[in-house]
């Protein structure tokens, strides 16, 4: 075993190095405290390109390994003791440990543990959200810290297109056209980085079936897998819209509603799907209503599921939902005589309330959108609401309510376009 991993940890040792990544922020807390630093997200959205750009930036950088390599497939946790004394073998004593897509190992967290407490500070990458709740949860309590990692944001989309946005440009004629261009490619492509540079259609579903096989599969001993498909299909196909247990075992052909509770769980863990609950100050209430589905990212929408060319304000929905999640809120939807897409909870108050429409120009949506923002704004004493679209923009005071209809890419872009509001 350690002749291997001493070829492994070569073959390794560049990885990442040459490759042309934007910059993902990672708190400078998280890498000065002592505190073991988890970073998860779904495969492919560019976990291993941050343990690089946070390992480059360390004094110590060689104790590091991907787990995610087929050579490494008879590892056992009892080899992790084999691999400190490579690692010290080759590069020295260091403190500091990287370990890439390391749930591939079984009983991994009792070895990381042993080094937190011997003060080593480690770095980790997983793409299974269970792996927080359950093995981490177990062993590793207090001792770490989490970042949760999403395929580019808009604004991350446009630095990797080579796009830099300069203070005022989306008040200028020529620039605003280009960035509302981009958003264009935005909603068509996404933003998971190798699949922007080639496009490929073949790449995505390379990725799906990865997670559908690997993640889900494998992992929970499923064998179902005409199930698990029309789930995914039905779900991809109507996102954003409400649904219970009971609605997709029907849909599904399944027996049992648990089996669609369980089956969903696991997609979830692998953080292709989220779902909304409405909001109620009642948990049993809560769990008994029915939920919306958003997905990860929006490519995965379009191509693992079916959308009419009329229904691309539910994209933009779910391009909304993701981002709020990047921002670290907590997504609700409202539902009484109307209904409003979002309710944003701080603690136990609702602080934000948000309708997203592809279109704003009719009587019909405009009494739609406004009726169910201004039920939810009053139900939970706000004065401030948005109405994000493709491309309307506008304020609307209504019994004293001041409500902004804004452009989407523009509300994502908002950091920089305040900044542009001052005068140059």
């Amino acid at each position: 075993m350690k002749e291997l991993l001493k070829s492994i940890l070569f073959d390794q040792q560049k990885f990442g190095w040459n490759t042309r990544y934007v910059r993902r922020n990672c708190p400078s807390s998280y890498l000065s405290s002592q505190e073991i630093v988890v970073i998860t997200g779904i495969r492919r959205c560019g976990k291993s390109t941050l343990l690089q750009q946070i390992r480059a930036e360390q004094s110590e950088k060689d104790y590091f390994i991907n787990f995610d390599d087929e050579r490494l497939i008879q590892f056992k946790v009892e080899d992790f003791q084999v691999l400190y004394e490579t690692f010290i073998e080759l590069f020295g004593v260091q403190k500091t440990f990287y370990f890439d897509e390391i749930q591939n190992i079984s009983g991994w967290e009792r070895f990381v543990r042993r080094l937190h407490d011997y003060g080593n500070k480690v770095f980790i990458t997983g793409s299974n959200a269970n792996m927080l709740s359950r093995e981490l949860g177990t062993h590793l309590t207090g001792r770490y810290v989490a970042l949760e990692l999403f395929p580019f944001s808009f604004s991350e989309f446009l630095e990797f297109s080579g796009k830099t946005l300069k203070q005022g440009d989306i008040y200028r004629t020529e620039e605003r056209s280009e960035i509302k261009a981009m958003f264009s490619k935005f909603v068509l492509f996404g933003g998971f980085p190798v699949f922007i540079e080639n496009q490929s259609d073949n790449y995505i579903k390379s990725l799906y079936e990865n997670i559908l096989y690997r993640d889900v599969m494998v992992r929970n001993n499923l064998t179902n897998e005409k199930e698990l498909l029309e789930l995914v299909y039905f779900l991809a196909s109507n996102v954003s819209r409400l649904s219970s247990f009971n609605s997709l075992a029907k849909t599904i052909g399944v027996k049992n509603a648990s089996t669609i509770s369980n089956y969903l769980q696991f997609i979830q863990n692998t953080n292709l799907i989220f779902q909304v609950n409405k909001f109620d100050f009642s948990l049993k209430k809560q769990i008994q209503n029915p939920r919306k589905t958003y997905f990860i990212d929006q490519a995965l929408v379009t191509r693992l599921g079916f959308l009419f060319s009329e229904e691309k304000g539910r994209l933009l929905e779910n391009i909304v939902f993701i981002e709020l999640k990047r921002q670290g809120n907590e997504v609700f939807y409202y539902s009484g005589k109307n209904e409003c897409d979002f309710l944003i909870r701080q603690g136990i108050k609702i602080t934000n309330a948000i309708q997203v429409c592809y279109s704003f120009d009719t009587p019909e949506t405009k009494a739609r959108e406004l009726n169910g923002l201004i039920e939810a704004m009053k139900a939970y004493s706000l004065t401030g609401g948005s109405i994000l679209t493709n491309d309307t923009e506008e304020n609307i005071a209504v019994e004293e309510l001041d409500i902004q209809v804004v452009p989407v890419w523009k509300w994502i872009l908002q950091s920089i376009y305040q900044d542009a509001q001052r005068p140059e």
